[in-house]
């Protein structure tokens, strides 16, 4: 077991950081979707000057919410991470700009987890991976 966990220490740490990360997001459009409160989240957006407030404000809170989720099981990851970028960059540079680090911080730290789970991709454990092994044992 030790012997197994050494070798695939990377891909033991990717699922870690893709599960946590995707279950923490998921929550914050989990409420933005089903909290009855999109018509005030599309005000703050567009607040932010954004044309298609409300079209904006979907796209933010389903990257969240169906971001998670595709983290979580890693399937479509970097697409999801792409997404995810985007929806935490506006939150901690435009949103919470004039805010405190401590407030910018949970965006912060998602754009960062984001940023490396989009770099170097979902590892082993993902659907991601399962789906890329069976395409290429297809086409041999």
């Amino acid at each position: 077991m030790v012997e197994y966990i050494k070798q695939h220490r990377i891909d033991i740490g990717l699922l870690w950081l893709r599960v946590l990360m995707g279950l923490g997001i998921m929550t914050h459009g989990y409420r933005k979707i089903f909290s009855g409160n999109m018509d005030g989240f599309a005000n703050g957006v567009a607040d932010l000057g954004f044309p298609l407030p409300e079209l904006f404000a979907w796209l933010a809170a389903l990257s969240e919410f169906a971001g998670g989720w595709m983290l979580v099981l890693g399937l479509g990851t970097r697409i999801a991470a792409i997404f995810l970028i985007g929806t935490m960059f506006v939150a901690a540079f435009l949103q919470h700009a004039g805010d405190s680090f401590g407030t910018r911080e949970k965006s912060l730290m998602y754009l960062t987890m984001a940023g490396t789970v989009g770099i170097i991709g979902p590892g082993k454990f993902s659907l991601d991976y399962l789906f890329g092994k069976y395409l290429r044992k297809k086409s041999k």
